[in-house]
């Protein structure tokens, strides 16, 4: 049995955090200076260039007021392909 991967996880992450930083109404220097990281890391996660560490993910989850696992939750049901 093939198993199809639609993109790689650390796009699926990023197009997620992303999306909530933007429901959150902030911009990426604002929530860069929430979560104590550099802008441009910001950028490298949300484009899929970076890999976070695990205190990386759980301080973007707090950030975002969720925990890890809620996020990774939302990253999850982000990348299922849509049924018909």
């Amino acid at each position: 049995m093939l198993l199809r991967v639609q993109q790689p996880l650390s796009r699926s992450f990023g197009q997620c955090v992303r999306f909530l930083r933007q429901a959150h109404g902030l911009t990426q220097v604002e929530f860069s200076e929430k979560c104590g990281f550099y802008q441009t890391y910001l950028s490298r996660i949300e484009n899929g260039q970076a890999n976070p560490t695990l205190n990386a993910m759980e301080v973007i989850a707090v950030a975002l007021g969720l925990t890890v696992f809620e996020l990774f939750e939302r990253v999850q049901q982000a990348a299922e392909p849509v049924k018909k």
